[in-house]
């Protein structure tokens, strides 16, 4: 290949992509395209350029243009109703999902949109969700218009079918209340608790009453309010004949509540309030602690997710957008270049290029004539074409496919937390203890019997058991987070720690999508001839022109193209430098037929005559080989995909000769497969990226969809991994593992404390002044262990 001289590449100051010249310019300030430049103007014109100096180049940017009519189905009324919160005379509230959204500039712009549009009243952006909440006067600014504002400046809103459900996950209120209030009294009790606790002189003996009292009055509403989701689940479990964590806890509030009551009631002490109150705010904090986490993530996504919330229909000659459900059988629905398909349809007008490889995971654009059926959840790579549907979108091949029972997670993979089953133990252990205690002082102090009993089980609440599980798991999902690996809960952290099996999908999970490799074979090209075969690639939307296109990248302009003729699915040809440049299929090249070839080719020829083909691979991820390596040392792999078997033996070499490769798999035949595994006895993982896995991954122990990035749409799974932490997946792997060794660690120190304080109760020697200062001492020692013992791990493994 020849050399080329070294140029300095210009860059658009708004969005900080390659310029191939410096002809679009305003104030001295390059721009990539007019759309760019536009948005420049705009901010410039509204004293808005501060957006420029919070980050470097943080636009958008805006080559490809936004078709004028796309949100035209906003000035739907019925629409309008499903997607608006508040509406009255005066103001509308909307929240809007933008993926664009990345830095301070972004919110800084976002939220003075009223410097742009004066009808926009307030703008609120949630950065973690990557939603913007408008406020917007009707009378000066339309629904429609306000969508069109937004995508003008390069924030174009992401409307889905599932938007039309108006269901975002959030915390109930109900527990956040409860911890308030569990906090609230917690802190005063403690407050009155100190005089107690440092003795009283003879001359303050009268508040002693008073103290106690109030500490009564302000634990009522904890035992009877704030204690509630301990009671309905001990009760839940124990009518399913289970005894989970908090059927013994539950039973320890009763307890200390009771024998407080009695103690207060009776003047013979000031009860344990104190210590009751502080360990329901504690396991409260826990429980929010772990609801809260990522509850803008959503793990339960469907194809909803994915589709449109409109399409255009085309009748009478009209185009009509019409929200998805409206669909009917034999309306025609105008499909846009780079548009999805919502329904099964006939194809009536022009020629389709579909992507399927998020329903298939086959990587290659599929070529459709007239007259042939495209299905529901490809998408449309090349020019606008008509289809007449066939199915309506909740009986295409996808829905169905989605709803059929094959794809729904069987009730034998559900597992139960270890901490449930150490818990039963631990209530068998405490109630026997318990009972001796009673057994031996019923025979030598009958006095002693209920308050060695009540000692035993307030002491030994199997609270720190729960304390330690909660708090670990609960600074764990934070670290994984930090990480970009967001867990739907904590239960998916033992099952990590279990696996035992890894099953990869290829196309977009251990390949990447947006890079692919290029290899030329032939007759060497002089430059000129590169940059012209770059130049005919440019001007076709086929995947496979963009990657040659990209191969030839280079900062200077390409030369001018003419008589550009594109025959879909077969090839390209045009006139650079006086001389005709055809890329396409070896049949269209040479004539021959083609046989069939796992290497995709695309043919070159120069004035008719062959001169070589390009080689066009998938990009594997750089985190891939050594990732592989390393799980292969210790776990078996296996990889199935949608794909045909051009990657065989590239795999081969990465994985070796015992690791299983799948190729031409089906959804259902994905989800067969993992249930034959699970079927033999192992503890599946599942990593995908696409509807096509999302059989497999709901059915795995552990389901982890991949993705460029966590806000974009992905499968239903237990997890989400952005693409950029692959690299670091193992010692993702090992911090989970850690997390069952720290809780059993503060659960042995814990157990150290039980038999200390249980050593005094049995003996009928444990005063309350002990046992107020054992259990908050016990529990904060046992948050403080698990806290930093969690921390140490990720900083260990540099995470």
């Amino acid at each position: 290949m020849s050399s080329t001289a070294v140029h300095q590449q210009l860059t658009c100051f708004h969005c900080g992509e390659d310029c191939a010249n410096d002809k679009i310019m305003l104030e001295q300030k390059v721009f990539c395209c007019d759309g760019c430049k536009m948005v420049f103007q705009l901010l410039n014109q509204n004293g808005l350029c501060e957006y420029y100096n919070l980050n470097e180049k943080p636009g958008i940017s805006q080559r490809q243009p936004i078709r004028r009519d796309k949100f035209a189905f906003l000035e739907d009324p019925k629409m309008q109703d499903k997607l608006v919160h508040f509406r009255d005379n005066t103001q509308t509230h909307i929240t809007f999902y933008l993926p664009q959204v990345h830095c301070s500039s972004c919110l800084y712009l976002l939220e003075n949109l009223h410097h742009i549009e004066p009808g926009v009243i307030s703008s609120k952006v949630n950065f973690t969700s990557k939603e913007v909440t408008l406020v917007f006067d009707e009378n000066q600014i339309s629904l429609r218009e306000t969508a069109e504002l937004l995508t003008s400046i390069g924030y174009e809103p992401y409307i889905s079918l599932n938007d039309l459900k108006n269901e975002k996950p959030r915390i109930k209120r109900s527990m956040i209340i409860q911890l308030g209030v569990a906090g609230f009294c917690f802190s005063n009790i403690m407050l009155l608790s100190f005089p107690e606790y440092l003795g009283l002189a003879d001359a303050d003996m009268g508040l002693q009453s008073v103290f106690r009292n109030l500490s009564f009055a302000l634990a009522l509403p904890v035992f009877f309010y704030s204690a509630i989701p301990f009671y309905t689940s001990g009760w839940k479990g124990l009518k399913h004949k289970f005894l989970n964590i908090d059927a013994p806890i539950a039973l320890a509030i009763i307890v200390t509540f009771g024998r407080s009551v009695y103690e207060v009631l009776s003047g013979t002490g000031s009860g344990y309030f104190d210590s009751m109150t502080g360990i329901v705010f504690f396991m409260l904090v826990g429980r929010v602690l772990q609801d809260k986490t990522y509850q803008q993530l959503s793990f339960e996504r469907d194809y909803t997710s994915y589709f449109p919330i409109a399409v255009t229909v085309v009748k009478d000659n009209k185009e009509i957008p019409t929200a998805l459900p409206d669909i009917k059988t034999g309306d025609t629905l105008l499909i846009h270049s780079e548009e999805l398909i919502p329904a099964d349809g006939i194809l009536t007008r022009g020629k389709a290029l579909i992507d399927y490889s998020f329903v298939t995971g086959e990587s290659i654009p599929v070529s459709k004539e007239m007259g042939e059926i495209i299905y529901a959840g490809g998408k449309q790579t090349g020019a606008n074409i008509e289809l007449l549907v066939i199915k309506e979108v909740a009986q295409s091949y996808l829905t169905s496919l989605w709803a059929g029972d094959q794809f729904k997670k069987s009730s034998e993979t559900k597992s139960i937390s270890f901490v449930h089953l150490l818990s039963r133990y631990f209530t068998l252990i405490l109630f026997s203890i318990a009972t001796i205690a009673a057994i031996y002082w019923s025979f030598h102090d009958s006095t002693k019997v209920w308050n060695v009993i009540t000692a035993v089980l307030i002491v030994a609440c199997p609270c720190a058991l729960l304390l330690s599980n909660t708090f670990t798991n609960g600074n764990i999902l934070r670290i994984l987070g930090r990480n970009k690996f967001y867990l739907r809960n904590a239960q998916v952290i033992e099952d990590i720690a279990h696996i035992d099996h890894f099953v990869f999908d290829k196309t977009g999970t251990i390949t990447t999508t947006k890079e692919q490799e290029v290899v030329y074979e032939g007759v060497k090209l002089s430059w000129m001839q590169e940059r012209a075969i770059a130049a005919l690639a440019a001007q076709s939307n086929h995947p496979l022109s963009k990657a040659i296109s990209s191969f030839y990248k280079s900062p200077e302009q390409l030369p001018e193209v003419t008589s550009f003729i594109e025959t879909a699915g077969k090839g390209t040809e045009a006139v650079v430098h006086g001389q005709l440049i055809s890329l396409g299929s070896k049949s269209y090249i040479t004539g021959s037929n083609e046989k069939y070839n796992p290497v995709t080719q695309v043919w070159l020829a120069i004035e008719k005559e062959p001169v070589g083909y390009f080689s066009i691979r998938n990009h594997y991820r750089e985190a891939v080989a050594p990732l592989l390596k390393a799980l292969g040392n210790k776990y078996k792999i296996s990889v199935i995909s949608g794909d045909n078997a051009a990657e065989q033996q590239n795999l081969v070499k990465l994985l070796g000769n015992d690791a299983t490769l799948l190729f031409n798999q089906q959804p259902a035949q994905k989800l067969q497969y993992i249930q034959q595994l699970q079927q033999g006895g192992a503890k599946v993982m599942m990593i995908g990226d696409g509807l096509n896995d999302a059989g497999a991954l709901k059915q795995s122990q552990v389901g982890i969809a991949l993705t460029e990035d966590s806000n974009n749409f992905t499968p239903a799974s237990d997890a989400i991994l952005e693409a950029s932490q692959l690299s670091k997946f193992m010692k993702l792997l090992w911090l989970c593992k850690a997390n069952k060794k720290i809780v059993m660690a503060a659960f042995v120190l814990s157990i150290l404390y039980n038999i200390v304080g249980i050593s005094f109760a049995v003996q009928g020697m444990l005063s309350p002044m002990v046992a107020a200062i054992l259990m908050p001492v016990s529990s904060l020692s046992i948050l403080l262990v698990t806290f930093g013992s969690s921390n140490l791990s990720a900083r260990l493994m540099k995470l």
